[in-house]
């Protein structure tokens, strides 16, 4: 385990990333989870591990210079998302959310896609087809 101070807030920030209903095979924390164990955890292969099949040494890649102060800014990144800071900083009005030509369009979206997860294969291809005849 890496005793660097980003490394911890990474963990930290992604244990508390919420679950992608939609797309639950899809995990988010775990491919940042990877990506960050190659960059801030040591290599645990030995040089010779990287025998060729011809006998040849391979060479290992030096470990990379992490900037810590570019890591921390990294890390505050997620943090704003997961806190959205940014939709409270700069809320939508309710004509934004509420257009002219469909004012339903937003609040009709977000029912759907509360229950897009729940909904089983025989109901979705239903939804499909009711996409396809559409009758006036």
């Amino acid at each position: 385990m890496s005793n660097s101070i980003a490394y911890i807030h990474y963990l930290r920030a992604l244990n508390r990333w919420p679950v992608d209903l939609l797309r639950p095979e899809v995990s988010f924390p775990k491919a940042m989870r990877r990506r960050i164990d190659k960059r801030f955890l040591p290599s645990q292969t030995l040089p010779q591990d990287n025998v060729v099949a011809n006998g040849a040494q391979a060479t290992v890649p030096s470990p990379i210079k992490l900037d810590e102060k570019a890591e921390l800014e990294q890390v505050n990144a997620l943090y704003s998302f997961l806190e959205n800071r940014y939709s409270k900083k700069y809320p939508l009005s309710d004509g934004f959310m509420k257009p002219a030509s469909n004012p339903t369009y937003y609040k009709d979206l977000m029912t759907e896609l509360q229950e897009a997860p729940r909904r089983s294969w025989f109901g979705s291809m239903i939804n499909k087809w009711k996409g396809f005849l559409r009758f006036s």
